[in-house]
């Protein structure tokens, strides 16, 4: 059973930036597109970013797209996401997710998920 860890959440200015990174045990990640997920209080989970199992494709929401990167090192079971340029409306709580058939169509597809990180944007 996979386990994913998500880390490198906190308090930033508006405009800083930040990594936040997710550890995999428990098993590979290696088969499964990656996304990353946030949850602002009140609001539904919405999609982020997904990186196909291979770290060749990527996709961004369009309220992230040119400031989110996201990234993955299959050597160390990692995935990351790093976010420039951030805003108010970026604070929410981070969740990575695992799967084979993720991608872009919410979180249809994804098996496993993290516990979250929270990421406070200060305006």
């Amino acid at each position: 059973q996979v386990q994913l860890v998500e880390s490198g959440g906190g308090l930033v200015q508006a405009g800083g930036s930040l990594r936040l990174s997710c550890a995999a045990s428990g098993g590979t990640l290696s088969s499964y597109n990656m996304g990353w997920f946030r949850q602002a209080p009140g609001m539904e989970r919405e999609f982020v970013s997904a990186v196909t199992w291979n770290g060749r494709g990527t996709v961004y929401a369009d309220s992230v797209r040119g400031r989110f990167t996201i990234s993955r090192d299959n050597a160390k079971n990692t995935v990351y996401l790093q976010m420039n340029s951030l805003k108010f409306e970026d604070t929410a709580v981070y969740y990575c997710a695992g799967g084979m058939t993720g991608w872009d169509n919410g979180m249809v597809g994804y098996d496993y998920w993290g516990q979250g990180t929270q990421v406070t944007v200060s305006s």
